[in-house]
């Protein structure tokens, strides 16, 4: 039976792809290195006038106020020029480029630790493979040329020469 057009049947809501318009909450210490790159792009925009201002204080203390007021304010005009929203959207949306950057090497890192784990383990293994042929009696080709049992056996090596 068809629906009529009067029937209040839910509707499921239209599906959402995975990527959301709506910005992702970050923590506090997500938000502070969000902070930081968008004070260091604006540092970067006015580093001329940062570095005019910089020089001009350069060996003065009290006097700075009073000497240096035009590069202060040129300075400042400039922070307060570049210190907008969009800048600080712009930092935000280069701290996620960067946070996929970061994942992927933090990814490769792993790859490479564990690929060095599993190296590390072999050699273990290895080891104890040739461990368990000296207990049993067998020695490998290098053992048996520099020696081996026999050679133990008679006082060889160092400490046989030195015994004698």
């Amino acid at each position: 039976m068809a629906p009529s057009p009067t029937s209040t049947e839910p509707t499921s809501p239209p599906r959402q792809s995975k990527l959301s318009t709506q910005p992702l909450p970050l923590t506090a210490t997500q938000e502070a290195a969000v902070r930081a790159l968008y004070y260091a792009n604006v540092r970067r925009a006015c580093a001329p006038e940062i570095q005019q201002f910089a020089t001009c204080a350069l060996n003065r203390t009290v006097t700075i106020p009073f000497v240096c007021r035009s590069q202060r304010l040129a300075m400042n005009s400039c922070m307060l020029a570049h210190a907008t929203v969009e800048e600080e959207d712009r930092a935000r949306k280069q701290w996620f480029e960067e946070r996929e950057q970061r994942k992927r090497e933090r990814e490769a890192e792993a790859g490479r630790v564990e690929e060095r784990r599993r190296e590390v383990i072999e050699l273990i293994r290895r080891q104890g493979e040739k461990e368990g042929m000296r207990t049993k009696g067998r020695w490998t080709e290098d053992e048996a040329a520099e020696g081996g049992k026999e050679g133990r056996e008679k006082g060889g090596g160092f400490w046989g020469s030195v015994r004698k």
